[in-house]
């Protein structure tokens, strides 16, 4: 990851909207607001301090990687640039320390078109209002090859989306968590003029509507009558439930 005061949030949010529009598909980005985690790996003068990140992931060459990501490493004046050549398994457990088991978690998701100037005006602003130094929230990239499968080919729904936002709230124990929970579904809700759809793994007890907007009205009725015919008697029910009846 690439790292920024979160003051600079909304500029960089913007510069990276522009990047990421021309990168080619072998480069995947998550956009992260958080307080700096106390790891070994960053300074002891930045731990706690609110940033935003952009993290970046190229399947391919190491030469072309640096390459791609070389326009938002040089954009304004990054704070702390971890991005650099690594294992994947390294990159992949990267956010493990971040969300260990035991800890309260709560989340709010929705997927967004685009990152319009008043939709990375709200994020710069929320990310300013969390209070817990444990929360982080992603905003991942998507596009590229699953924008190019067509909606109605498979169950997944959203694939027109620019990007989904995953605004998790997180606390070490029960003190704060009532009010970080608070600040995802305010965020949540002044991003609601712009939802598009919402990824199904990202949804908590939200009921049966949520789980229609995840798949669209058209595919959800299609998963029912699935339903209906090879679980009729809702077996497997653990799950973002579509009930057969």
């Amino acid at each position: 990851p690439i790292f920024w005061p979160m003051e600079e949030s909304a500029n960089v949010l913007r510069f990276y909207r522009d990047w990421i529009t021309d990168v080619p598909d072998e480069l995947t980005t998550v956009v992260v607001h958080r307080r700096m985690p106390p790891l070994p790996i960053v300074p002891a003068d930045l731990h706690g301090k609110p940033v935003v990140a952009v993290i970046g992931c190229y399947a391919g060459s190491v030469e072309e990687g640096e390459r791609v990501v070389r326009p938002m490493k040089e954009f304004g004046s990054p704070i702390l640039d971890l991005c650099v050549p690594k294992p994947f398994l390294v990159h992949q457990s990267m956010f493990d320390p971040s969300f260990p088991p035991g800890w309260w978690y709560y989340f709010r998701s929705c997927d967004l078109a685009e990152l319009s100037d008043d939709v990375i005006d709200i994020v710069a602003d929320r990310a300013t209002r969390m209070t817990s130094p444990l929360t982080a929230f992603p905003i991942f990239q998507l596009g590229g090859a699953i924008s190019r499968v067509g909606e109605d080919e498979t169950a997944a729904g959203g694939r027109s989306a620019g990007h989904t936002l995953n605004i998790n709230a997180t606390t070490a124990t029960s003190e704060g968590f009532d009010e970080e929970r608070e600040w995802s579904r305010a965020f949540w809700s002044a991003l609601q003029p712009y939802h598009t759809s919402v990824y199904v793994n990202f949804l908590m007890d939200e009921g049966e509507e949520r789980i229609r907007e995840a798949y669209g009205a058209n595919k959800y009725d299609r998963l029912k009558s699935l339903k209906q015919k090879y679980d009729p008697d809702n077996f497997f029910r653990l799950n973002q439930n579509i009930p057969p009846n």
